[in-house]
């Protein structure tokens, strides 16, 4: 078995010792949760009405909403600011230049 076999296994067995709490983690990345559909309500927006005023896709809101995906840390960002300044972020948004067409 070669190098790379040797570390692989290794890694599986501190993965085992971790699970069993015999090891403790190297580091621990906290995974942030943050509630879409509430912040979508607070709005009293529907999720086709939140998606297109935040510039979102519907299906991700809905994918977001029904725990299928997670948003990543920049939608998680961007969410958190939708959430503590809503008109500023319609605003921001109203007033960015359009994507250039791919016609």
């Amino acid at each position: 078995m070669g190098r790379f076999g040797e570390t692989l296994i290794q890694s599986a067995r501190e993965a085992e010792a971790i699970a069993r709490g015999e090891m403790a983690p190297a580091r621990e990345i906290p995974i942030e949760e943050i509630d879409v559909a509430a912040i979508r309500k607070r709005l009293n927006l529907s999720q086709d009405r939140f998606a297109r005023r935040f510039g979102l896709s519907p299906a991700t809101v809905r994918d977001w909403e029904q725990k299928r995906r997670r948003p990543d840390r920049i939608a998680t960002a961007l969410l958190r600011v939708i959430d503590h300044a809503p008109e500023t972020v319609a605003r921001a948004l109203e007033d960015a230049p359009s994507p250039p067409s791919r016609d």
